[in-house]
């Protein structure tokens, strides 16, 4: 089913958090992991702003989703910003204490975060302590490996069981905003998990 989205708002501070009662999804990884690359991607439409220069999205950006033929919505994406980039590390970790650590710690809505890693390089220890933090708050999260197009069948297999191993987890989902190979798989555990009952979100 086509997937129709709208900006909702940017927000550098729990202050400007949308008022929502609606499930939200987080996406989170490193500069140029290729973040908003897969959120174009999953709704088919040029939403999340993309660029070659990594590090440029550092407010997070929320968009109401809902299904084609439906007249209300139903999901919110929410967009963070990369972290790990030599040039703006330092700013945006400076940043998480402030706004993106409050969001993911308090945020009552927030149904999934989908944390993305580079399959064609070796797991970062920032992906690691993300990860580890996600799971010291009992967040739900699952892990994409981006830009799985680029390896070969045995490529993709041997590089996606070693980042099972260096992460600790089973499951990690392979993904390719240029092929659209895993959409649907992502999308399935969205929709699973935007069907658990959420809180009503207001402010934090």
């Amino acid at each position: 089913m086509r997937v129709l989205s709208r900006f909702l708002t940017s927000a550098v501070d729990a202050a400007r958090f949308p008022e929502i009662n609606l499930p939200e999804v987080a996406f989170l990884g490193r500069s140029n992991v290729g973040k908003s690359s897969v959120i174009n991607s999953l709704l088919e439409a040029k939403v999340a702003k993309t660029s070659s220069t990594p590090g440029r999205t550092r407010a997070i950006n929320f968009f109401e989703l809902r299904w084609a033929g439906k007249p209300q919505p139903e999901l919110v994406f929410a967009d963070l910003p990369g972290y790990g980039y030599a040039k703006i590390s330092r700013e945006v970790s400076g940043q998480w204490p402030g706004f993106i650590e409050p969001y993911l710690r308090t945020r009552s809505s927030l149904a999934l975060c989908v944390a993305l890693v580079d399959v064609n390089v070796p797991v970062q220890e920032r992906d690691k302590q993300l990860l580890d933090f996600l799971r010291s708050i009992e967040r739900e999260f699952l892990v994409v490996a981006t830009k799985s197009d680029r390896l070969s069948g045995n490529q993709l297999h041997n590089a996606l069981r070693t980042l099972q191993q260096d992460i600790s987890l089973s499951r990690i989902l392979p993904y390719s905003a240029k092929t659209g190979a895993g959409r649907e798989e992502v999308w399935k555990e969205i929709r699973a998990a935007a069907n658990k009952p959420v809180a009503p979100t207001y402010g934090l």
